[in-house]
């Protein structure tokens, strides 16, 4: 082997990325941009949960546990009724109703001068596990505050922690992260699978030849839209049977309202591939768009890690991702059990996406046309 022709090769490639801006951008900016991403998305701990307090106890002890809470990872406000602050969670307004039963300290102090008192001294949390992380923060940050109480003064308390949830009533970990990976699959799949195929069409001069006939570009819009819409559906269907069967999930609401997400969810993909396919003229190109997709996804879209553990500065960008939408209608409908009256809002968001890309991606093809 002469070092000389391999040389002559390295030199080629070079010349070829001094010419190719995409690609030395790719080379350049995006492993700096991605270990900044990873890096502040995870350095972040779950803050500005929302709870309301009902204290229906006027002594000392619940007002040190309170005044100990972390209200950097609990948004508290406070509420009079135990039934009204339980509405506000089952509504999805807050995460946790934290209750102070009455009398209270007054049986905390009893318990402490007399052990076999048998007063409630039992602090109820009544929280929504659908996001088994944000439930831990909040149970967490409870139990942290009894225990700067206890240690302040200078004894073990007799209190307890009435863990009561409002959803997701024995919901494990797998519960809450099956509807994160069924959105992450479909989305980052779809609009792979939608991307590569129309740049293949387009190489391969078959797009051209779709146009030539009087076939319009909405229609071949619609046709990869409905198809790879049937294909995220089967793909769902899969994986709530395995999830179901294989790991025992929990599905409280109705699972054709999933699917209604779901396809939904595909649809946007599918119009974001389209669109995307129209900057990549062959499938190196296409190739480039990848990073671009799974990293905003698998970081910012609350899949793996909750939108409240996000960074401020990095927050606003999740509602700029369709899984967001996607992610928190799936787990409100099978964690919760919520129907349509109260995903609305994410079913709206998803709407959106879908029609703004899809008008783009029939615009770009009429531009290409023209």
């Amino acid at each position: 082997m002469k070092f000389s022709r391999a040389f002559a090769i390295t030199k080629r490639i070079f010349r070829g990325l001094r010419h190719d801006r995409r690609t030395l951008a790719l080379i350049v900016i995006l492993p700096v941009l991605t270990m900044c991403i990873f890096g502040i998305a995870f350095s972040g701990d779950v803050m500005n949960v929302g709870v309301v307090i009902v204290n229906l106890d006027d002594g000392l002890v619940s007002q040190e546990i309170i005044a100990n809470l972390d209200d950097e990872t609990l948004d508290i406000r406070y509420m009079d009724n135990e039934q009204d602050a339980v509405t506000e969670v089952e509504n999805g307004e807050a995460w946790a109703a934290i209750v102070f039963p009455q009398g209270f300290s007054e049986s905390v102090m009893a318990k402490l001068q007399d052990n076999s008192f048998a007063g409630n001294t039992a602090l109820i949390v009544k929280v929504d596990k659908s996001n088994v992380n944000i439930a831990t923060s909040v149970m967490r940050s409870v139990t942290d505050a009894i225990t700067a109480t206890m240690s302040q003064v200078g004894v073990d308390m007799p209190i307890s922690v009435d863990d009561a949830p409002v959803y997701g009533k024995g919901a494990e970990f797998i519960d809450f992260f099956v509807p994160g990976i069924m959105a992450f699959s479909i989305f980052l799949l779809t609009t792979l699978l939608t991307l590569l195929s129309f740049v293949g069409e387009r190489t391969s001069g078959t797009l051209e030849r779709l146009r030539a006939s009087p076939m319009k570009e909405s229609e071949i819009v619609a046709g990869y839209a409905m198809a790879f819409g049937i294909i995220g559906m089967f793909q769902a269907s899969l994986l709530l049977i395995v999830g179901t069967v294989v790991f025992k999930i929990i599905i409280v609401g109705n699972p054709f309202l999933a699917y209604v997400i779901v396809a939904l969810l595909a649809v946007v993909s599918v119009s974001l591939g389209i669109l995307l396919s129209s900057a990549a003229k062959r499938e190196a190109q296409a190739a480039q768009f990848f990073p671009m997709i799974v990293i905003p996804t698998f970081l910012l879209s609350g899949i793996f890690w909750p939108v409240e553990a996000i960074p401020s500065v990095l927050r606003p960008l999740s509602y700029l991702i369709p899984p967001t939408y996607g992610v928190e209608g799936m787990r409100s409908v099978m964690l919760r059990g919520w129907g349509l009256e109260h995903i609305w809002l994410e079913i709206v968001a998803l709407l959106a996406f879908a029609l703004v890309f899809l008008a783009a991606s029939i615009k770009s093809l009429q531009r290409e046309k023209g």
